[in-house]
């Protein structure tokens, strides 16, 4: 993937810098010739390729004009690219006689459009960046205005840099599966380097193919998990599978790249292990094509579906955008964009535009994949559970301890600022055991909500919001929910109104008493599968509260806030997630939400088959979990007497050398001359980083 660092490609040349010209010469003319480190064909291929170049030039001049002349012509010129003359200078652009400071009004005199046409007998300078690439390389600079008494001159020309891929997202979308598009024959007779971007919902499709007599050179997506390169020389068929663990017709971007000489072959699949064939020892080694290269569809076979991009054969970039603009069941760029297809975000997931295409963006989801319709769900042990800090991270058990205590007597001076009116909840469960917990948020007031699983199977909702003496019950008496099934909750508070929708029964509206208040004050955690909290707990939930929660839990969402996933996924949440056990990622048999099928019209790719997304069920660990409790009980009473002993040892120590204190003052500081110096000074680690963003490619 492209990174935010910019990598520049630079050629370099062998004119010296500050390369001094005239000086009394008796020549009209200096021919400064500039040789670089790579052929004038191999910068072109960079610089036709890139989406940026530049090369800094600079003139100084001591009585030495640069460009204007009395007759119009300049007396200094460079020669680029193709061997043309180009009578601007850095920082002016092509078709401009000027220098920088003519651009920005600024030269030694006004009259003039460079520092140096002002004619001095003090040195000047006119430097700048030749930045129109169609332009560069610069081959020579021709100075002229050196052969009178006194003129001097220098000249520094910088290297080429260019960055970026101008053909990087050169794409064409496949649209029916005898889309192709096709180009002049692949000249690979002894190396062929081919490579290229694909994105697909297809699981096969034949991305290129170019034919000889009986030699041949293919690539095919054979299924939604293979990758083909197969080739003949003369001596049979070859063929290179590259399997990737992954699915392949992900909707995503997958790299590919091939490479045939005289020796071997290989296959690259993304960052898959690279796939090597040796060629045979004798025998034929020469590639003989004669037929057109063909991009998607060849000889009646079912061809590509999808995006292919950046598509390079031997260095060269195919242009397939201007090639699709002119076929058939060809689109040239890569389609889907947020306006056709954002629709296909689920379950709140973002639609982001990206430059050729788009993608669903699920961090404020409890979902995953390039939809949002991967269900990310965990397995829990008994006795396992999990916390969600709603604070700040980066406080501690014993500063929660403090707080909840300070709560209880002055609740104003440290709750957090937020209560709640309205709240969403929704999440997926499956289990065998009754009573359980299935989701409890606490508060750092009395209110509280929880999600239960009753003796009888039933679940129960309960609101605790104050105002009444006991808590609002919810209870969904008609239906089991311990019977091992996966099964869907979906609870929306809007002030006073509750909303219940489970599984795909009919959503149920209830209403908070008139005494109860309807703000949920100062929530402080959400905890999955048990309640480990400080304080007064409701009686019944701290009875099924043993010995735990047992089942899978999936699709945790609380308003904005995903805990599971972000236990599970590196997210910016993760540190306010707390677990005690061992998660074991599962979809917990949930079958993933469908979204309807396009219709032909509206698909990119118009599938004939889609592709099958199988669940997969953690494994329940059952026996020994009494075990396991009795050595981790054995453990914890080892730890305790430890801590103890240390405590005792670390008090009596403290009495003992009462009244001497040692300061931790920089070495070093007495000489420095201020406080930042001595940390310098001291500090190993306050050392120079390099900038990683300044990497460069020598060539």
């Amino acid at each position: 993937s492209v990174s935010e660092d910019k990598v520049w490609t630079t050629v370099y040349h062998d004119l010296q810098m500050q390369t001094s010209v005239g000086g009394n010469s008796l020549e009209k003319l200096s021919v400064l010739q500039l040789n670089y480190s790579a052929t004038m064909d191999q910068i072109s291929a960079i610089t036709s390729s890139a989406e940026y170049c530049e090369q800094f030039i600079s003139y100084s001049c001591k009585m030495s004009r640069l460009l204007n002349t009395p007759e119009g012509n300049p007396y200094t010129w460079w020669v680029g690219k193709a061997n043309e003359k180009h009578y601007y200078w850095g920082g002016s652009g092509p078709g401009i006689q000027k220098c920088a400071c003519g651009i920005e009004r600024n030269c030694t005199d006004p009259k003039y459009y460079c520092n140096c046409d002002a004619d001095y007998k003090q040195w000047r300078k006119d430097t700048g960046m030749l930045s129109y690439k169609e332009h560069l390389p610069v081959s020579q600079v021709v100075v002229g205005d050196i052969d009178r008494p006194g003129s001097e001159a220098k000249i520094s020309v910088g290297p080429v840099r260019c960055q970026g891929d101008g053909n990087y997202w050169n794409a064409a979308s496949f649209v029916t599966s005898s889309s192709y598009l096709h180009f002049s024959t692949f000249q690979g007779e002894t190396s062929a380097d081919i490579s290229f971007y694909f994105k697909t919902s297809a699981s096969d499709g034949v991305f290129l193919e170019n034919l000889g007599n009986t030699d041949f050179i293919k690539l095919e997506l054979k299924s939604a998990t293979e990758v083909s390169f197969s080739f003949d020389v003369g001596n049979g068929p070859v063929e290179i599978v590259v399997r990737s663990p992954n699915q392949l017709n992900d909707d995503q971007w997958h790299r590919v790249n091939a490479e045939r000489n005289v020796k071997q072959a290989s296959l690259q699949v993304d960052q898959l292990p690279l796939e090597v064939r040796k060629a045979p020892t004798e025998g034929h080694t020469r590639l003989e094509l004669y037929s057109q290269l063909y991009v998607g569809a060849a000889g009646g076979q079912r061809g590509f579906l999808g995006c292919i991009r950046s598509l390079r054969m031997n260095g060269v970039t195919l242009d397939l955008e201007e090639r699709a603009k002119v076929t058939p069941g060809v689109k040239p760029g890569c389609s889907g964009h947020c306006t056709s297809y954002g629709m296909y975000c689920a379950n709140g997931g973002k639609c982001v535009e990206k430059y050729n295409g788009y993608s669903c963006d699920c961090s404020k989801t409890a979902y995953d994949g390039p939809f949002c319709i991967k269900d990310v769900g965990a397995f829990f042990e008994e006795g396992m559970w999990l916390r969600y800090n709603f604070h700040s991270p980066g406080t501690s058990m014993k500063d929660l301890v403090s707080r909840t205590l300070l709560s209880s007597t002055d609740p104003e001076s440290i709750a957090p600022d937020l209560n709640l009116n309205k709240e969403e909840l929704s999440f997926s469960f499956s289990t065998t055991k009754s009573p359980c917990v299935l989701l409890y948020i606490s508060s750092y007031t009395q209110d509280f909500m929880a999600v239960l699983v009753k003796p009888s199977g039933n679940l129960q909702i309960r609101y605790s919001l104050g105002g009444t003496k006991e808590p609002y019950n919810i209870d969904v008496d008609h239906r089991n929910m311990a019977n091992g099934q996966p099964h869907t909750v979906n609870i929306t508070r809007n002030g006073r109104d509750i909303v219940l929708q489970l599984d795909h029964y009919p959503p149920t509206s209830y209403s908070l008493p008139a005494a109860s208040d309807i703000q949920f004050n100062s929530p402080k955690a959400l905890f999955l599968g048990k309640v480990i909290e400080i304080g007064k707990i409701d009686q019944d939930i701290y009875k099924y509260n043993t010995p735990g929660f047992t089942g899978c839990l999936s699709r945790v969402q609380f308003n904005q806030i995903a805990p599971l996933k972000a236990a599970l996924r590196p997210t910016n949440a993760s540190s306010h997630v707390h677990i005690q056990g061992e998660l074991v990622e599962s979809n917990c048999g949930a079958s993933p939400l469908t979204i309807p099928p396009m219709s032909a019209a509206t698909d990119p790719w118009h599938l004939d088959s889609a592709s099958a997304d199988f669940p997969y069920n953690g494994q329940a660990i059952g026996d020994g979990v009494n075990r396991n409790s009795a050595i981790i009980g054995g453990v914890i009473a080892v730890v305790i007497f430890t801590i103890l002993c240390t405590l005792v040892f670390l008090i009596r120590y403290m009495f003992r050398h009462k009244g001497t204190y040692h300061t931790n003052e920089a070495k070093g500081a007495e000489s420095a001359e201020s406080a930042d110096a001595a940390i310098m000074n001291n500090d190993p680690n306050f050392t120079e980083t390099i900038d990683e963003s300044k990497k460069e490619w020598l060539i």
